[in-house]
Formats: structure tokens, C-alpha cells, sequence
């Protein structure tokens, strides 16, 4: 699942997400949402989150299969 739409994410999900640093090689980065950072229902290059590492990027895939 993508990461536009922010009714799709929420606190605790495991997603994949891009770094700015990492938008041209297009480096995914793992980790559990925090906050959600975007306030609009939906961005067209994802939903900007923090992670519980306190990094922050745009959510490019929802991973389901993490407990």
C-alpha cells in the first residue's frame, strides 16, 4: 500500500520511508511512525512522517506484514 493518504497511516505502523537526502537514489528507509507531519488527506508524493527515530521523510510503502 502507498503512503498518500493519510487516513491509511497512523502512529505505530511500520512503513518505508525516503529521506530528502535520499529522493534522487531513492534509498528507502524502515521504521515506525511517531507523527504525522502533513496535514493535508492526501500529498501526491507521500505523507511526511517522523519516525520513532526522529527521522523524517515521506512514506513511499505501508508495511503490513511487520507485527
Amino acid at each position: 500500500m502507498n503512503g498518500q493518504n493519510r487516513a491509511d497511516i497512523n502512529t505505530g505502523l511500520h512503513v518505508d520511508i525516503i529521506l530528502k537526502q535520499d529522493q534522487r537514489s531513492g534509498k528507502r528507509t524502515r521504521g515506525i511512525v511517531k507523527d504525522l507531519l502533513t496535514s493535508a488527506p492526501y500529498h501526491s508524493r507521500g505523507i511526511k512522517v517522523r519516525l520513532e527515530d526522529g527521522q523524517v521523510g515521506r512514506v513511499v510503502e505501508i508495511i503490513e506484514d511487520e507485527e
